[in-house]
């Protein structure tokens, strides 16, 4: 992907490898202690190592491991990593537009490198599929400076933890630095009411179902944002029906 030349000289790669920049102290932040949350729970750093290089999912890892520290069989761990990366769900479906041009085997590593941060970028900059091949490369171009930035940070900043497991002391809460930047990148798509309702109720559901197993709370405020919003559309002014109902198809003028 952001190897690829062809990607490279566009001057969109450079423009999302600047704006990931951005956030990359966020990212550091969390990848770190992730690094660290890994081994100090239990793992090898060889273990530690293959996970953070296989895996490339901080929220899952972090989800998995104190399971696989207490013995939890294997498809209770990996049912836990399943509902914590279901957004990647809704991503790689909005995505699918975006990159149905390219082979499976290119889709299959886009799909793998982009993560919460370079979606959320990507989302906000293209709100709807290049027409020409030249358009579609330089949004390919973009989303792949995302992607460079974010890997490089985050593989960098974990395997950093894992070698310093011993030596960074967990109770720093660094990790809170990645929480601040998606809460921030996250309030900044908030351009409407509708994005705005959709979050607090998000936000609403996932703390009151914080107590459910395998971090479900997450999967309860994706169905309740999207469940509430799609009712306030339906119903809400200029939705498919209003307080009369569906309104009626207006007939084209006589001639």
């Amino acid at each position: 992907m952001f190897w690829r030349a062809d990607l490279r000289r566009w001057p969109e790669f450079t423009e999302g490898m600047r704006e990931q920049t951005s956030v990359t102290a966020g990212v550091a932040a969390w990848g770190l202690m992730t690094g660290v949350a890994m081994v100090t729970a239990g793992l090898s750093q060889l273990e530690a190592v293959l996970m953070t290089l296989l895996v490339y999912a901080g929220s899952a890892q972090l989800a998995a491991v104190p399971l696989m520290s207490a013995g939890a069989p294997l498809w209770v761990v990996l049912a836990a990593a399943f509902c914590v990366n279901l957004r990647f769900v809704v991503f790689s479906a909005h995505l699918r537009p975006y990159v149905m041009h390219l082979p499976l085997r290119q889709r299959l590593l886009t799909g793998y490198l982009t993560g919460d941060l370079s979606y959320v970028f990507f989302a906000r900059r293209y709100h709807q599929v290049g027409h020409s091949l030249e358009e579609k490369q330089r949004q390919q171009a973009y989303l792949a400076g995302h992607c460079c930035v974010n890997y490089a940070s985050w593989m960098g900043s974990s395997l950093l933890g894992v070698v310093l497991a011993h030596t960074i002391p967990i109770e720093w809460g660094l990790g809170f630095a990645g929480i601040l930047a998606l809460i921030g990148v996250g309030c900044s798509l908030a351009t409407s009411k509708l994005r705005v309702v959709s979050a607090g109720v998000a936000g609403a559901a996932a703390v009151a179902a914080w107590a459910l197993p395998l971090k479900l709370n997450i999967v309860v405020a994706i169905a309740a944002a999207v469940a509430f919003c799609l009712i306030l559309e339906a119903h809400g002014p200029g939705g498919r029906s209003g307080p009369g109902g569906p309104h009626p198809t207006p007939e084209p003028p006589r001639v």
